[in-house]
């Protein structure tokens, strides 16, 4: 019975090793899992069982005997001096009680309920190894197996909140020293905000979307051209530190270590502590089981360890994860309903976004109706049909996605989706560039969806800003004729806007006096509105500083427009390309004519700016501002020669802080960065 046993656990070891390691690839290498976290556990611990109970299956080829997987052969490799090992998971309570016996009896101790412990949050991101000799960043390189890596100094250098320069250590003899040579750890993350954003424009450029930010700081992180890694905004905590300098001594603490690295000048996660004994470690865990939800990064679960150094050459480590550390992980929100249809949306760049119609159901505090199913390929890789129960989860924790089908509650009459080869709204035949992830509608100008998209991104907040004209009012006017593009918003009449259905006359009043003022809005505003392809709110502004008028954009060359700094040349000829097209010719001519203005007033720093006074300061807001919105708030930064940024660092000058604050709070008060309230911000702009 043993041997037929030891035949099938021998069977099923073979099974899971390639498989494993396929999924180790697609997850670190090629930034694409196939499978969620979950399903990667669940496969990764039935091996760890199995090789438990007939130990004599172990090799060391085993996925348990290594760390994550081969570097890719993209970048020039690294050998770690000091091994990024993974860490061993708790998936419950009763893993950290077993956890806590294993080290009484490691240490030998009777009593281990008042050790001391340093809680973290388990950032999920990118494990990264940074070396800085003299103070200066000379080596940076992802963890790759855990013995080698890749090369990513240059884009790690595009991470804002990373130092360039250390700051000295307080020495016990109160000198102050650079380390000659430090070693450091750390997990680099895109906040969830600059995620939304990426995501965005990947999906209106019609490109596969990512996943979940790690993916994304991933996939960021390992871009050839370190531009590009700069225009994704990503973020940095750092967790350790190995000092080489006989000067200099390590710290004995783990605790220590991390207030050494915010005496340095390195960010570290504010919300980590020093707890002691068990009890206070679940305690930590189980706060923050809620609280995660609120921060503006993803963490999914608490990284735990033994306070007190020494005990770590003491316990020392397996061949995959240290013995004086585990990782509490939190068990993923996913829930079944049932995929009750499947529509197609189209987005103003002609992108076809298949969406699931969902039964309303409860996940992560909110109901969730509908979830993207990206494109094409996702609905094949799923075999996603209506009807079906699915498993739906938040990636991220942010955007509702199909996670998988319960196949066994699949209906008998179940049918293929069959993808539309032409467009839902025109019924244009659909096209697929080589390397593209979405299926477009080519009808840019005949496409009521496309139009009315466009005409909808032209009225937002963030671009001519026309109030009381919403997505609803666009509608009505696409469909009744009244506007066919966005000069039409600017001849609209009384007698017109009265013809639409419940449209009163103050109504109607209100959104002439809107368009009337939005003629006069600065260039930034209109380069937004226009819809250039590449070109967002912060780009259309950077635009308006060196173009001051669509005449001069229009008629500078792409080799002009690259000139300004963060416009690359995939930029500059979408802006060169879009200003030559008929279309765009014909729009502005009708813009001119009925009162638009098209050129910022003065020079262009002039016409953007009131004043220098805020020169160098860089301002961050958190919560909600009562007296003005957010983007209102960034412009009177800008417009007076500062910076709005959005992730909170040492180089923050202040931080706004309005109703409902985030966790861009306690890292500020981490960073001793100045904190403003609204009214002292208003102050604050009224002065300068």
């Amino acid at each position: 019975m043993l041997a037929i046993e030891f035949e099938q656990a021998q069977k099923r070891v073979q099974e899971l090793i390639p498989l494993i390691e396929h999924y180790r690839f697609c997850y670190y290498v090629l930034d694409n899992p196939e499978i969620s976290d979950q399903e990667f556990d669940n496969l990764y611990n039935e091996l760890i069982e199995l090789e438990t109970k007939f130990p004599e299956l172990k090799t060391p080829a085993s996925p348990t005997q290594k760390v994550g997987a081969a570097p890719s052969t993209e970048f020039k490799q690294v050998h770690h001096r000091h091994p990024l090992l993974s860490l061993a998971n708790a998936m419950g309570t009763d893993d950290l009680d077993k956890w806590e016996e294993r080290l009484a009896k490691a240490l030998d101790a009777n009593d281990v309920s008042k050790l001391g412990y340093v809680c973290e949050l388990k950032i999920d991101g990118l494990s990264i190894a940074l070396t800085y000799k003299d103070g200066e960043l000379v080596e940076g390189a992802t963890r790759g197996n855990g013995d080698v890596g890749e090369d990513v100094t240059l884009n790690l250098k595009t991470i804002k909140s990373l130092p360039k320069k250390l700051n000295a250590l307080t020495l016990p003899d109160g000198s102050k020293k650079i380390p000659a040579e430090i070693d450091i750890r750390g997990e680099v993350y895109m906040s969830v905000q600059n995620f939304s954003e990426v995501n965005k424009q990947l999906e209106e450029e019609g490109e596969a979307l990512f996943a979940n930010p790690r993916n994304c700081a991933s996939g960021s992180l390992r871009q050839k051209d370190p531009r590009k890694t700069a225009k994704r905004k990503l973020s940095i905590w750092t967790y350790n530190a190995y000092v080489h300098d006989e000067e200099i001594e390590q710290p004995k603490s783990h605790h220590a270590t991390m207030s050494m690295l915010k005496e340095l000048g390195f960010p570290v996660e504010p919300s980590f502590k020093l707890v002691h004994g068990m009890s206070e470690v679940k305690e930590f865990c189980q706060l923050w089981d809620e609280k995660r939800h609120h921060l503006d990064y993803q963490t999914d679960g608490i990284v735990i360890k033994l306070d007190d150094i020494k005990l770590w050459d003491w316990l020392g480590a397996t061949s995959h994860s240290p013995r004086w550390a585990i990782a509490f992980k939190y068990p993923p929100e996913e829930t079944e309903t049932v995929l009750e249809s499947i529509e197609f949306d189209v987005g103003r760049t002609g992108a076809v976004t298949p969406c699931a119609m969902l039964k309303p159901v409860k996940l992560a505090g909110t109901t969730v109706k509908r979830a993207s199913l990206h494109n094409y390929d996702q609905i094949q890789r799923l075999d996603v049909r209506p009807g079906d129960t699915v498993v739906v989860r938040k990636a991220g924790e942010i955007i509702p996605e199909v996670l998988r089908v319960v196949l066994e509650k699949r209906p008998a009459q179940s049918e293929p989706v069959v993808y539309p080869e032409t467009c839902p709204i025109c019924d244009t035949p659909l096209v697929r560039g080589a390397d593209e992830a979405a299926f477009k509608c080519p009808n840019i100008y005949g496409c009521k969806a496309q139009i009315t998209r466009r005409l909808e991104h032209f009225v937002g907040k963030e671009a001519m800003n026309i109030d009381g004209v919403g997505e609803v009012l666009v509608k009505q006017l696409v469909e009744s004729g009244l506007v066919e593009d966005a000069a039409d918003f600017f001849k609209l009449d009384l007698d017109s806007l009265l013809t639409l259905e419940r449209m009163g006359k103050k109504s109607a009043e209100k959104i002439l006096q809107q368009t009337e003022s939005a003629k006069n809005r600065p260039m930034a505003n209109l380069f937004a509105a226009l819809g250039i392809p590449h070109v967002g709110v912060n780009m259309a502004y950077d635009l308006a500083q060196y173009f001051p008028s669509v005449e001069k954009l229009a008629s500078a060359s792409a080799s002009e427009i690259e000139k300004i700094e963060g416009v690359g040349p995939n930029i500059s000829r979408s802006v060169s390309e879009f200003f030559k097209n008929p279309q765009t010719i014909n729009l502005i001519a009708k813009l001119k004519e009925y009162g638009v203005s098209l050129e910022d007033k003065e020079d262009a720093k002039a016409a953007l700016k009131v004043s220098d006074a805020l020169a160098g300061k860089s301002f961050v807001i958190t919560g909600t501002l009562k007296g003005m919105d957010r983007l209102k708030a960034e412009t009177e930064i800008k417009q007076r020669g500062g910076k709005a940024s959005s992730s909170v660092s040492k180089n923050t000058s202040y931080l706004v802080v309005g109703e409902n604050p985030g966790s861009k709070l306690a890292k500020a008060e981490s960073l001793n960065v100045k904190v403003l309230s609204e009214e002292e911000f208003v102050e604050l702009l009224a002065a300068n």
